[in-house]
């Protein structure tokens, strides 16, 4: 395996912490940096850190994932989410470094009624998708060689806030709860998706950039996901279906968004878990399977 000098950006959030946990598997020197290393707003400072530390790949974990409140704080969206992605590709290109981005399924608007391919009609329906799509087409303007988009959909991990934690602490809360069943994807479980960015980085080898769509294996809506939470996890709080126009909230989500993955498994020769193996592990390092 190359022996690779990887700047992770975002290295607190989901992907980023998981990429932190498995980094000693690797032959890789990892370089984690958060706000505070690094200002990413800046296309200097990302310029002379890159430099001075021989980067030579730089995995992006960071971006505004707060999507309701996206709607209202659209300048910070834009920021982190369109400008950041413009410097970091733009020094990608000055230095050759390979750039790796992650991006989301609310890039599409949700009204298909097949698996999302790459090169599908993108429209997304809010601010948060609107900037995630806008830092993809930056990136793909500026054209680093050697770079990729993943996009993504439904995170979770055992770091940070997530759908998981949520489930398990309002499941021993409370009797009953609603979660909605007409909105339909895969979930993500942010260790299966770092383990296969990391696993990819030396077979990168593009000319132009190149978008991949990534989530775990599966059908099912977040109704299916909470029941299972609650059946892993022992909880005997009762999951009622509720439809999305029972639980409205600033931004739009997409109803139908789940991803077609043969590209990056035929391009990387990877498989991909059942949605239901990541959530047991997730849920075993977390304490809370039963």
């Amino acid at each position: 395996m190359p022996n690779f000098n990887i700047l992770v950006t975002g290295s607190n959030g989901q992907v980023g912490s998981e990429i932190k946990e498995l980094s000693s598997n690797y032959n890789y020197n990892f370089f984690f940096t958060t706000r505070d290393d690094i200002d990413i707003t800046n296309k200097e400072s990302i310029k002379s850190y890159c430099e001075k530390n021989s980067i030579n790949v730089i995995i992006n974990c960071a971006a505004y994932t707060a999507v309701d409140k996206a709607q209202s704080d659209i300048e910070n969206a834009d920021l982190v989410n369109r400008k950041v992605i413009k410097k970091l590709a733009l020094v990608s290109k000055e230095l050759n470094i390979k750039l790796i981005h992650i991006s989301t399924d609310y890039v599409f608007d949700g009204k298909n009624f097949k698996p999302y391919c790459e090169e599908f009609q993108t429209n997304p329906q809010s601010i948060y998708g609107k900037t995630k799509l806008d830092g993809e087409n930056e990136m793909r303007d500026i054209n680093p060689l050697n770079s990729i988009i993943i996009r993504t959909s439904w995170v979770y991990s055992y770091y940070g806030n997530n759908f998981v934690k949520t489930m398990l602490r309002l499941g021993k809360e409370k009797e009953e709860l609603g979660v909605i069943f007409d909105q339909i994807g895969t979930p993500t479980y942010a260790k299966d998706l770092a383990i296969t960015i990391l696993d990819i980085v030396p077979q990168i080898n593009n000319q132009k950039v190149e978008i991949y769509n990534y989530s775990n294996e599966g059908v099912l809506s977040w109704y299916d996901f909470a029941k299972e939470i609650m059946k892993m996890a022992k909880l005997n709080c009762k999951i009622n279906p509720i439809e999305t126009y029972q639980y409205p909230t600033p931004a739009k989500r997409p109803h139908f968004s789940l991803l077609n993955k043969k590209k990056i498994k035929s391009m990387f020769n990877i498989e991909i878990a059942y949605w239901k193996d990541g959530l047991d592990d997730c849920l075993r390092r977390l304490g809370e399977r039963r």
